[in-house]
């Protein structure tokens, strides 16, 4: 069973943290009519969607991937960078707990955002930034090596997360927007894309991916290496710094 977690956008939303881009105003009745397509999407190819307690306060609580890594059945909740995000991981993880999950935590003065995570079947990615410190990483590892993962980490200087920069797609390629990564030679396998939002997805199952709509030419190259591509609209997180992978916590059951 394949569960994902999301969190409906605080009506604050428009004054989240913009940091690597000029800030544009948000449209927030777009953002949750987009929030709700995004939604609506997992839940067509087969999700089971649970939504976490919305957090009024916190105008980056959308961005619910920050606040949490599945590893196997393990939960490792985060310790957002940014301070003004730390209060968002409490609920995420009250709803995970009830799960059954195994749950860990990253602890002070470690800092690990959820999207500098990138895991590659055994392979982690943990992108070192703005967002996440040495110490976070070294906290992440010692949770998932036992489990078998081995972490790599990967330097990130010029977007906001790794999976800013790069995502994977199901047969374990490496997808990325080169103006956005820092090293292309540290993963075996790597393909440019030739749009920004089209190095992001979120994979659904074996053959299908969800990437932005408004990267046409990168759900093409991908249509041609025989994926299946959902497109969804989410132009008001973008201007955010936000993807398709921000938006929810995958919950994978093994």
């Amino acid at each position: 069973m394949t569960i994902a977690l999301v969190r409906r956008p605080s009506s604050r939303l428009a004054e989240g943290i913009v940091t690597h881009i000029d800030r544009q105003p948000v449209d927030v009745s777009l953002a949750y009519v987009q929030w709700n397509a995004y939604v609506t999407s997992l839940k067509s190819q087969g999700w089971v969607v649970r939504e976490v307690p919305s957090l009024e306060s916190a105008p980056d609580s959308v961005f619910i991937e920050d606040t949490a890594v599945m590893y196997r059945d393990v939960a490792i909740i985060t310790r957002p960078g940014n301070d003004a995000r730390k209060p968002e991981t409490a609920a995420v993880e009250t709803t995970i707990r009830n799960f059954g999950c195994r749950v860990e935590r990253v602890v002070g003065p470690a800092a690990l955002d959820g999207g500098d995570v990138l895991k590659v079947g055994t392979t982690v990615y943990v992108g070192l930034g703005g967002r996440t410190n040495a110490e976070g990483i070294e906290q992440l590892a010692r949770i998932v090596q036992p489990l078998g993962a081995t972490v790599v980490t990967v330097p990130v200087t010029k977007v906001l997360h790794l999976k800013s920069a790069i995502t994977a797609l199901p047969d374990g390629t490496i997808i990325g927007w080169d103006a956005a990564v820092d090293d292309t030679s540290i993963f075996p396998k790597y393909l440019a894309m030739p749009e920004e939002s089209g190095a992001h997805v979120v994979i659904l199952d074996d053959t299908t991916v969800l990437m932005a709509a408004d990267a046409p030419r990168s759900a093409e190259v991908l249509r041609s290496l025989g994926y299946r591509v959902v497109c969804v609209d989410i132009s008001e997180y973008e201007k955010l710094e936000g993807c398709v992978t921000c938006l929810s916590v995958r919950m994978r059951h093994h």
